[in-house]
């Protein structure tokens, strides 16, 4: 193990898929992600998923955990709704002459391609959600990430699973790329764009410390006594075009990934993790390659 002057500079967790998440100071790593990390997610009259890529103005709703594993969501012009695990709902009452309810059963939801079972949250959610995005979609939790959904099975390991994330348990991104690229972007077309925050790459993970770049050569990785395999690197899309806190779209990032970060035909910035190991993350903690 080489000595690293690098540490865990931020941790950054999503309850809602695409909505604003938050930055607490410490966080579980469990086998599929940090705990409480995009386990929901919009989906639309087909089950597919609803994110930013469709509906930018998702950035502007923001969603916190709560201790009894249920959320709260907070929206402009809408009150704030408490939502509690699909299972802990109080179910509906009997009507006399109509069948009892069958119990809070499963939907199918497609996260890009994947099919996976997952809890539809309460009706007073899915108005809600409806309600802020003019369009009808559901609110769903993934109520058993160890055993629904597996890693992309090209990069992963027999019985790997990942939440509602979009490929893998976890995004690393750093303060040394991040500033080499707001450079680039200064230099180039689109330069009022710029600087560009993080929260654009929405990261589960940022480290501060390491070089420009550094992360191409990164094969495994503890931040703290966590150990991580680097599966590949995150092929970026229009989300990152994405102002967070306006919800406007701009050219910036893809124009200048496009030019100077190009794998395979994807635009590349940061690096998907799968977790070795389990354990809490704090931020602070001192971030080494192992590999």
């Amino acid at each position: 193990m080489r000595p690293s002057p690098s540490v865990l500079h931020a941790l950054r967790i999503h309850p809602v898929k695409s909505m604003a998440g938050c930055t607490p100071e410490r966080a579980l790593v469990e086998p599929w992600g940090l705990a409480g990390d995009r386990r929901w997610t919009l989906i639309d009259g087909t089950g597919k998923v609803v994110t930013q890529r469709q509906r930018p103005r998702l950035a502007l709703a923001r969603a916190e955990s709560r201790p009894d594993g249920g959320i709260r969501l907070y929206a402009p012009g809408l009150e704030p709704l408490t939502v509690l695990e699909p299972w802990t709902a109080p179910e509906p009452p009997t009507v006399a002459g109509e069948p009892e309810p069958g119990g809070t059963g499963t939907v199918v939801v497609d996260v890009f391609g994947t099919k996976v079972e997952a809890v539809p949250a309460g009706s007073d959610a899915h108005e809600w959600a409806s309600t802020y995005l003019g369009v009808e979609v559901r609110l769903v939790h993934l109520d058993a990430p160890a055993s629904r959904r597996p890693v992309d099975p090209q990069f992963a390991r027999p019985g790997e699973t990942v939440s509602f994330a979009d490929g893998f348990p976890l995004l690393v991104t750093t303060l040394g790329s991040l500033d080499a690229l707001n450079s680039l972007i200064a230099s180039g077309d689109h330069a009022d764009e710029g600087p560009l925050p993080m929260d654009r790459f929405r990261p589960n993970l940022v480290v501060a410390g390491t070089a420009p770049w550094a992360e191409d050569g990164w094969r495994r990785v503890a931040v703290g006594e966590v150990a991580f395999r680097v599966a590949k690197p995150c092929g970026r899309c229009v989300v990152t075009t994405t102002d967070q806190r306006t919800a406007e779209r701009g050219k910036e990032p893809l124009h200048t990934l496009g030019t100077y970060r190009r794998l395979d035909g994807r635009l590349i910035f940061g690096q998907n993790l799968v977790p070795e190991s389990t354990g809490t993350l704090r931020v602070g903690d001192p971030f080494t390659v192992l590999d």
